[in-house]
């Protein structure tokens, strides 16, 4: 089931360019990131009340607390410095560079999430970094 989230979540991520970059035109980016992380928080927790799930914050530690609070800031940070690029910059470079992250997430989730990294892994890294290069060469 988690193959069929992550293909949604490419899809609604593709969406999110686009629509994003054609709300954009003539607006302050940081106003737009705010509108958004509104829009958002409402069906956030929407989802939460649907599901009968906000009793379950009490089973929160101090440790969901803090890693989920500066997830947060990095999402936040992350919008906001992605709606700054779109504004300017081609929807696909900008996108392929922010999609680039991914370059991160496996060198971060080795050293401090311990997950391991295979060579299948390396190599397919390595192809999306090389093409993240093609991109965005002049």
């Amino acid at each position: 089931m988690w193959k069929f989230y992550a293909i949604l979540s490419a899809l609604f991520a593709a969406l999110t360019a686009v629509l994003a970059k054609a709300g954009l035109k003539n607006i302050n980016p940081d106003l737009a990131t705010a509108v958004r992380t509104v829009i958002i928080l409402i069906i956030s927790w929407g989802f939460v009340a649907m599901n009968g799930k906000a009793k379950d914050l009490e089973s929160f530690t101090k440790s969901n607390w803090i890693f989920l609070s500066l997830s947060g800031i990095a999402t936040g940070l992350s919008w906001l410095f992605y709606y700054r690029a779109l504004q300017t910059g081609n929807t696909s470079v900008v996108s392929a560079i922010d999609k680039g992250s991914l370059l991160l997430v496996v060198l971060l989730s080795f050293l401090f999430l311990k997950e391991p990294v295979s060579p299948k892994m390396l190599i397919g890294v390595g192809v999306i970094f090389i093409g993240i290069i093609i991109v965005i060469w002049k």
